[in-house]
């Protein structure tokens, strides 16, 4: 194994006989290819960095897996796109630009939202969602700054659509759909920021039905050898791929464990030339439970941070909660990722104009629930417009008092529910939001969040809490 960055699993000395701590890098790679002699190597398993490698490395070592001309097919937009057209995929519309000037051209063309990304891109770093041409005029420099010499990239944002994740197992011959994962949050933050759920709960047959289609399309189109990874969005019951990857996502092991498969190393079998129907796995698993993937982030190592999800990445792991209730399973999960949800107390509401409108039954169900809400200006005059009871507290501005730090120093505060602004967050934003960090006060700062996190109260307070083994729910003894 070649890891330039070792982790517990790579270290352990029942992993690999060897463990090389090298850079990434072709001349380092051959020279590890020139003493150790290698059938084959595979890059698949390592993420984006070892894709990138894949054609400088195609001349001197057998890759075994997908081809590195298919890897990049899948990366090249316009390789892509044709892909897309043969299998009858559509994506959000989008533009190239290699200039400011061309930038806001093609913006206009698209028209906003827009996500604006370099091409070259890892953990979603310098990728920005823009509403208005303002905005964009702030920001697009940043963008181009991240990858110089390389263009930028930009695509009709799919505002409040429902994101899916993908995994896909191919011999050649056979494809299988490992899980699709259906996001709690929703598209435009990083997917693996994202809690997300096996088996997908709000999906139509109908919608199912196409993504498993059009996943194993795109598996023979691309001539998979191994894992794929796909990225769709759903906008108004209609299907866009947003992004495909040719390698093993980090979701691989979630998906493992909730259908009981070891994906990985039937992946490393096919690679040597084996297949599905003789390692016995030629049809989609259903989970015997509801599985969430929660991420897990550093916050608490940097205080004062602002916490607010968005494209770029800020996750170190993962967690898993597993029921037969959902909203049991994404508590389980919450628990696991330390930000456990209250059953009682009170609840500080401040969101944005945008979500103020999708916040009402989410401050209705909880006031329903027994918490006290508490609200600063614009959202506490909305929700006592709406009839719901609701307690003013002063913005931190104002320098009046109660305000909701004093609140949370008190430990008077048990949830917060705080979206965004805009990309320039608001000083007393940043505050509260670090402040329940800081005070390990549960905490949502998306509203799709805060939709499944009522959900789990609810199934905390009418149902009784059970811890059970994934040898239990796969029936292994």
């Amino acid at each position: 194994m070649v890891n330039s960055n070792p982790e517990t699993v790579s270290t352990d000395y029942d992993t690999s006989d060897k463990l090389y701590f090298e850079p990434l890098t072709k001349e380092d790679v051959l020279a590890i290819v020139d003493q150790e002699e290698p059938d084959g190597i595979i890059l698949q398993f390592g993420g984006q960095t070892p894709l990138k490698l894949a054609q400088a490395l195609e001349d001197g070592v057998n890759i075994i897996g997908t081809s590195p001309s298919m890897i990049d097919a899948a990366e090249d937009r316009n390789l892509f796109r044709d892909i897309l057209d043969r299998v009858g995929l559509k994506q959000p519309e989008n533009r190239i630009a290699n200039s400011l000037e061309e930038a806001y051209e093609r913006a206009e063309e698209i028209g906003f939202p827009i996500l604006l990304r370099p091409s070259f891109v890892l953990g979603g770093r310098g990728m920005f969602i823009v509403y208005d041409m303002d905005e964009m005029k702030k920001i697009v420099r940043e963008v181009f700054d991240v990858a110089p010499g390389t263009p930028v990239l930009l695509d009709r944002f799919l505002e409040n659509a429902t994101e899916i994740d993908v995994d896909c197992i191919s011999d050649g011959d056979t494809s299988v759909v490992g899980a699709i994962m259906e996001h709690i949050e929703q598209a435009g933050i990083h997917s693996g920021d994202s809690a997300c759920v096996i088996p997908a709960f709000s999906l139509s047959d109908k919608i199912k039905s196409e993504i498993l289609v059009g996943a194993k399309s795109l598996a023979k189109e691309l001539e998979v050898r191994g894992l794929m990874n796909i990225q769709f969005a759903i906008k108004d019951d209609e299907l866009y791929v947003i992004e495909v990857n040719p390698r093993a996502s980090r979701t691989v092991p979630f998906v493992s464990k909730s259908i009981g498969i070891p994906l990985a190393k039937l992946a490393a079998k096919i690679m040597v030339g084996e297949k599905l129907v003789d390692l016995g796995f030629t049809e989609e698993i259903l989970p015997p439970c509801f599985c969430v993937k929660e991420a897990v982030f550093p916050w608490g190592r940097f205080p004062g941070i602002d916490i607010v999800l968005g494209p770029e990445m800020k996750s170190t792991g993962e967690v898993m909660g597993a029921d037969s209730n959902l909203g049991m399973a994404y508590a389980k999960s919450q628990m696991s990722a330390f930000n456990p949800l209250p059953k009682e107390g009170n609840v500080f509401f401040s969101v944005n104009d945008r979500d103020k409108k999708r916040a009402i039954p989410v401050a209705r169900e909880l006031a329903e629930l027994g918490f006290k809400i508490h609200a600063t200006g614009g959202t506490y005059r909305y929700l006592k417009d709406e009839s719901i009871e609701v307690e003013r507290l002063y913005k931190l501005a104002e320098h009046k008092r109660p305000n909701v730090i004093d609140m949370m120093k008190n430990g008077d505060i048990q949830f917060i529910i705080n979206t965004p602004s805009g990309h320039e967050a608001r000083e007393d934003e940043v505050k509260i939001r670090s402040g329940a960090v800081q005070h390990k006060i549960s905490h949502c700062t998306n509203l799709a969040a805060a939709e499944a996190s009522v959900k789990a109260i609810r199934s905390l307070l009418e149902n009784e809490f059970t811890v059970t083994s994934l040898q239990e729910h796969h029936g292994i003894a």
